[in-house]
C-alpha cells in the first residue's frame, strides 16, 4: 500500500453508500467553487501548491532558531499550536524529551494555568531559548499572556538584540497588537492569511514553522497533502477517498449514531486526533447539529473505555487509523520459564500483536452494534500525515455542508470570552460584569 486508504464496508453497505452520491459531490462542488457559506475561510484547498514559495523562508527562520536555541517555545492555542504538535508527535521519538536533542519543541499559550507557566519558566531559566508566537490578533487571552511572561524572560536572559533574533511572530499581515509588536521590534514574522481559518491552518506557516523547527521534512509533508488534496477535490465520488467519508460518517449521523470515535492503535496519534477533535468540533457543531468528535488510544484505552464502546448506549460509530508498517522491528523472544503465558508469541513481531489485537477488537466492537469506518495509511511518516491531513480536511469541508451549516466560523467559542472578560473587569464589559454578578448574587 502506498497511500492512504479509506473502507467503509463495516459501516453501511455500496447501496446505503451510493444514495449519497449526488449530495456529497453537491456539497464538494459548493466547496472547491466557493458558493457556500464561509467561501471566504476556503485558501486551505491550494495551501499545499501556494506555500511552496514560502517553503525557503521558513525553513531558513527554522534553521537559524536550531542553532542558536536549546529550546523552542510555540505559543499558541487550537489550531495555533494543535496541527504542529500533531505532526511533531508523531513523528518525533517518543522519549525525544528525555535525549540530549537540540531543540526541545515545549509549548505554551494553549492554557491559563499558574503553575504550568511558573514551571516552564523555571525550565527556561539559563537556558537559550527562543518564541515562536502565533496569533491572527495578538489578544487571545492565553498565547498573548503567555508571550507577555516569555517575552520579557527571554529579554532579561539574552538581552534585547538577541531576543530579537530570536523572536519570530506568525500573525495577520498589516494589523492587530502582535503585528505591531512585532513591527516596532523588528522581529521576523510569516502571515497568517486571511482566508486561512486556524484548524486549517497546519500547512501554513503556522505549523510548518514549527515542524521545521523540530528537524522534520516540511516538503515531504507538503507533497503528500498536495496529491491527496488534488484527488480529493477532483476525483469522482467512487475513488475519492474524503467524499466516501463524508457520505458514511453523514449516514450514521442520520441513523442516530451522535458520537464519532476516532481511534488508533499506535500511541503517537494521540495529538493527531486532538487536532481532529478541534477541525470537526468546532466546524460541525452549530445550530444543535453536528457529529460530537471523540478519541481513544487503543489498546490502552480499552482497558478504562472498552467496556463502555462494546456494551454502552448505541450512539456512536468508530473510525480507526491503522498504520500499516511500523518504522522499527521488534520480535517477541523466547521464555524458558514462560510463567507470563507468552511463549505463543514468541517470533512474532510486536506489531503483529498489536494487529491482531486492532482486527479482534473491531470484529468485536461491529458485533456489538458499533459502526467502524477504517483509515489506513503506509506508515508513519511526513508524507503520509500529509496525506491525512488533507484527507480529513477535505472530508471536513464536505460535511459541514451536508449539514446545511458554516463549516468555517465558530460563533459560539466567543461566550465563555465575554464572561471571563466581564468577570475580569476588563474595561468595555461594565454591562456584562453587573449582570454576571447579579446572576452569581441570586445563586448564592
Amino acid at each position: 500500500m502506498k497511500d492512504i486508504r479509506f473502507t467503509y464496508s463495516h459501516a453501511l453497505n455500496t447501496h446505503e453508500l451510493q444514495q449519497y452520491k449526488e449530495e456529497t459531490q453537491s456539497a464538494l462542488r459548493t466547496l472547491t467553487e466557493g458558493t457556500g457559506a464561509g467561501n471566504d475561510f476556503i485558501g486551505w484547498l491550494s495551501l499545499p501548491k501556494d506555500i511552496r514559495s514560502q517553503v525557503s523562508a521558513i525553513q531558513k527562520t527554522a534553521d537559524r532558531l536550531r542553532n542558536q536555541c536549546d529550546i523552542i517555545v510555540c505559543v499558541g492555542i487550537g489550531g495555533s499550536y494543535l496541527g504542529a504538535k500533531a505532526v511533531i508527535d508523531a513523528l518525533l521519538p517518543s522519549f525525544a524529551w528525555l535525549e540530549d536533542r537540540k531543540p526541545q519543541i515545549v509549548y505554551a499559550g494553549n492554557n491559563i494555568g499558574e503553575d504550568y507557566l511558573y514551571e516552564l519558566q523555571g525550565l527556561l531559566r539559563g537556558k537559550n531559548f527562543g518564541i515562536i508566537c502565533i496569533s491572527k490578533s495578538g489578544t487571545t487571552t492565553e498565547p498573548a499572556l503567555a508571550f507577555r511572561l516569555l517575552k520579557i524572560q527571554l529579554e532579561e536572559q539574552a538581552g534585547k538584540e538577541t531576543a530579537r533574533e530570536r523572536i519570530v511572530c506568525i500573525t495577520d499581515a498589516k494589523k492587530g497588537a502582535l503585528r505591531t509588536l512585532a513591527t516596532q521590534e523588528g522581529y521576523d514574522t510569516f502571515v497568517i492569511e486571511d482566508n486561512i481559518g486556524g484548524r486549517f491552518s497546519v500547512l501554513s506557516p503556522v505549523g510548518l514553522l514549527p515542524i521545521a523547527c523540530a528537524g522534520l521534512d516540511i516538503n515531504a509533508l507538503l507533497d503528500g497533502a498536495e496529491r491527496v488534496m488534488d484527488v480529493c477535490t477532483t476525483a469522482d465520488f467512487a475513488d475519492n477517498p474524503a467524499l466516501l467519508y463524508a457520505a458514511s460518517r453523514n449516514h450514521l449521523y442520520r441513523q442516530g449514531k451522535k458520537i464519532e470515535l476516532l481511534v488508533n492503535y499506535h500511541p503517537k496519534l494521540h495529538y493527531v486526533s486532538e487536532w481532529w477533535k478541534q477541525l470537526y468540533g468546532e466546524s460541525e457543531g452549530k445550530e444543535n447539529k453536528g457529529i460530537f468528535p471523540a478519541s481513544v488510544d487503543f489498546t490502552t484505552d480499552l482497558h478504562s473505555m472498552g467496556q463502555y464502546v462494546q456494551e454502552g448506549e448505541r450512539h456512536l460509530f468508530e473510525t480507526v487509523i491503522s498504520v500499516a508498517e511500523p518504522n522499527h522491528k521488534l520480535v517477541v523472544p523466547s521464555d524458558e520459564a514462560n510463567l507470563d503465558g507468552l511463549n505463543f508469541l514468541a517470533g512474532k513481531r510486536v506489531d503483529e500483536v498489536n494487529k491482531m489485537a486492532e482486527l479482534g477488537t473491531r470484529l468485536a466492537h461491529m458485533d456489538g452494534g458499533v459502526p467502524n469506518l477504517l483509515i489506513e495509511l503506509p506508515k508513519l511518516n511526513e508524507y503520509a500525515l500529509g496525506e491525512l491531513i488533507a484527507f480529513f480536511e477535505v472530508g471536513c469541508g464536505v460535511s459541514g455542508y451536508m449539514l446545511g451549516i458554516n463549516p468555517f466560523n465558530q460563533p459560539g467559542v466567543e461566550a465563555y470570552k465575554k464572561n471571563m472578560f466581564a468577570l475580569l473587569h476588563k474595561p468595555g464589559y461594565e454591562e456584562a460584569t453587573a449582570a454576571i454578578e447579579k446572576r452569581i448574587q441570586k445563586q448564592n
